[in-house]
């Protein structure tokens, strides 16, 4: 083979080696091991940990009228940092009144004695156990939080959660836990026809008891359950004067905001402490 003819070859070897590049995916962009939270992203058959630049800054003292289930995150978060036996949490029960906040309250004081946090979205749960090995033998403690969880019949999350939970991530001296939010306690649906006392159909199942077991089974891997009740007016109102106060607010203003929070409480037909600080940023913004 001549030199031209070689040359002609690794020209074209180079223009179709090219040509595949661009249809590859790029790599996923390196770790940044110095962050406080993170993201986990998926593209393709690519999954990496994102660092989240602006984190939450919510502290325990911000949440209020939650005092006893924040004691009990609070105590499983620190046994977690000193190595001690942890469990994984669910916490349940009516939107607006902490859940999430609290799991970001928890990075936030204690992201110091090494507490890290990873967002994994219902979609990508199928991924847990590729996570779990990326961050096993890395120094700091990490809480993977799926907010807002819940499950349909047939989602393939499910499975993967219930597999994750019943591994390694349970057993002492490993360094991740798995803190969960739902509206639902046991995560799945359930319908009156599951119930064993309904008629059974001739074509039905010969053990329909079993179906409700198996919904019920994965919310009982979660070592930790914590339930969030809605809040009274009272308790409501607390929490609009307390970030009323927060936003710099004169006392004068806050005593005359009362009629007004329940007016706004009573169009989203919540008290909640989400609905709490959102009449409260309104009122500020107007008064302050």
């Amino acid at each position: 083979m001549s030199a031209v003819d070689l040359t002609t070859l690794i020209t074209r070897a180079e223009r179709v080696l090219a040509q595949l590049e661009a249809w590859l995916p790029p790599a996923p962009p390196a770790i940044n091991w110095d962050a406080r939270a993170y993201r986990w992203r998926r593209q393709g058959a690519q999954g990496w940990l994102e660092a989240i630049k602006h984190v939450s800054h919510i502290q325990p003292e911000d949440l209020q009228h939650i005092e006893e289930q924040k004691a009990i995150i609070e105590r499983n978060t620190r046994h977690f940092l000193q190595g001690k036996p942890a469990n994984n949490v669910l916490m349940t029960g009516a939107r607006g009144t902490g859940k999430s906040s609290l799991v970001k309250a928890m990075l936030a004081a204690y992201s110091e004695q090494g507490l890290r946090l990873i967002e994994v979205d219902k979609a990508h749960l199928g991924d847990l156990g590729d996570i779990v090995d990326l961050v096993s033998a890395r120094p700091e403690k990490f809480i993977i939080f799926c907010d807002d969880l819940s499950f349909e019949e047939g989602e393939g999350g499910y499975k993967a959660l219930k597999s994750v939970l019943d591994g390694s991530i349970s057993a002492s001296g490993d360094n991740v836990l798995i803190y969960a939010t739902s509206n639902r306690r046991h995560l799945m649906p359930e319908y009156m026809s599951e119930n064993l006392t309904a008629k059974h159909q001739p074509d039905g199942e010969v053990h329909p008891g079993e179906t409700v077991e198996e919904k019920i089974s994965l919310s009982e891997r979660f070592g930790i359950w914590v339930s969030f009740r809605p809040f009274r007016q009272d308790d409501y109102l607390d929490i609009v004067y307390y970030w009323l106060k927060e936003l710099g607010c004169p006392q004068a203003d806050i005593e005359a905001s009362r009629t007004e929070a329940l007016q706004w409480a009573l169009g989203r037909g919540s008290r909640s402490g989400r609905v709490a600080r959102q009449f409260a940023q309104d009122w500020a913004a107007r008064h302050v």
